[in-house]
């Protein structure tokens, strides 16, 4: 995607107009409603500092029913006030009669947090964007607001109320997070220097061998180099041994069909792709390190990759000019099998761009404290797979809609 198929903040005169953003600040939190995890949050501050001068509503969600963290917005709007500088409010309605006469009655430089938007059932409905702006959320709020702009990446690969609905009805584009996301991933897909390597782990494989075939038949990617469960499965369609309870992992996971998908990619691009040579087995919590060509039959859970392939493919991460990380090599929240995420990790901030998708990966990189020497790191796990994987994501194709028509009418 370029810059011309969708529009952002600098395409509109935000002086004093209220501003709709849908951002995403779904964290984690502790039953005491403590938020454990404010990186999503600190992200959107770039974009609401640009805002400085307009009239600023809030869409935003935290988890989903019936989960345990499924609760207000307040502590979002405590935490966001911290980060901003000034007062962030929370309102505990979305689109009632207290929300319309607080946003009626803001002033220029406000900031309002509006309610949990999954309070509201129909706003996880899938539906088209034109059902969606049918909607009671959307008839009551859309005519208070001037502009929509969709912030929040990692829900967009949902086609959900607050992503799709007001793109429809009003003059919307991308903030901050969402441009960065594009411009970022687009970066490592399609502009990417040479060599370019794609290092895929973590245990959905059917999403890491969708991202595999997609960057792979396109040639945004010279190596893919496999790790995790999605790296068994692929030895297992090479006809390696992986081991009985390696092998029920898979089935349990509903993943035997994705070894068929395997043995077809090696087929098509056997030269493109990295297998492990070794593994780390998890022998009751302590690491054992074995070839994989000689695997035993019944034997221990494969939780890591082993010494010689973490040497192997820290070479040929530090001389790539290019290094996408998605998911992580093995159980790397155990100590004994961090190893293999560790040293990818280290090896991938020498290449001259490094992004990590969302999710597991980017939460190690922080953990390193090696955040700051990455390029990018995505807020999006699903959403940065999906576009990794060559899918079209609602809430970008209703930005491009939404800006068809904005350039048509002016």
């Amino acid at each position: 995607m370029t810059a011309r198929d969708y529009l952002t903040i600098d395409d509109f005169d935000v002086d004093g107009k209220t501003i709709l953003v849908r951002v995403d600040l779904n964290v984690p939190m502790d039953p005491e409603e403590n938020i454990l995890d404010d990186m999503r949050i600190k992200s959107h501050i770039p974009t609401l500092e640009d805002l400085e001068d307009a009239k600023v509503v809030l869409l935003a969600h935290q988890s989903r029913a019936g989960k345990s963290d499924f609760t207000t917005m307040k502590p979002h709007a405590q935490r966001m006030s911290a980060y901003l500088g000034k007062e962030v409010e929370y309102v505990d309605d979305i689109f009632g009669s207290h929300a319309g006469s607080r946003i009626a009655s803001m002033e220029k430089g406000d900031v309002l947090l509006l309610e949990n938007v999954r309070f509201y059932s129909e706003e996880s409905l899938k539906r088209p964007a034109k059902e969606h702006a049918q909607t009671h959320m959307v008839k009551k709020l859309a005519p208070l607001v001037d502009i929509f702009l969709n912030d929040a990446f990692a829900v967009s690969h949902r086609s959900q109320l607050s992503i799709t609905g007001f793109s429809e009805v009003l003059p919307s584009g991308a903030g901050r997070v969402m441009e960065k996301e594009i411009t970022s991933l687009d970066k490592g897909l399609k502009g990417s220097e040479c060599p370019c390597i794609f290092v895929l782990g973590g245990a959905k494989v059917d999403d890491s061998l969708k991202v595999a075939e997609n960057v792979l038949s396109n040639e945004s990617a010279d190596r893919m180099l496999l790790t995790g469960v999605v790296a068994n499965v692929v030895l297992a369609a090479n006809g390696v041994d992986i081991g009985k309870v390696n092998m029920d992992f898979i089935e349990s996971q509903g993943y035997l069909d994705q070894i068929e998908r395997g043995e077809q990619i090696l087929d098509e691009y056997d030269g493109n792709i990295g297998l492990p040579v070794d593994v780390a087995l998890n022998d009751g919590g302590k690491r054992v390190e074995v070839l994989v060509d000689e695997l035993p039959a019944d034997g221990f859970p494969i939780n890591d990759i082993g010494i010689e392939t973490i040497v192997a493919y820290s070479k040929e991460i530090r001389n790539a000019k290019t290094v996408v990380l998605n998911g992580p090599a093995g159980l790397s929240e155990l100590d004994p099998f961090a190893l293999g995420t560790h040293e990818i990790i280290k090896a991938a901030v020498h290449s001259d761009y490094s992004i990590a998708g969302g999710g597991h990966i980017s939460a190690e990189i922080r953990n390193l404290g090696y955040d700051d020497r990455f390029s990018h790191l995505s807020t999006g796990g699903g959403a940065c797979i999906d576009y990794l994987a060559g899918m079209s994501l609602p809430g970008i194709e209703a930005l491009k809609d939404a800006a068809s028509r904005y350039r048509h009418n002016q």
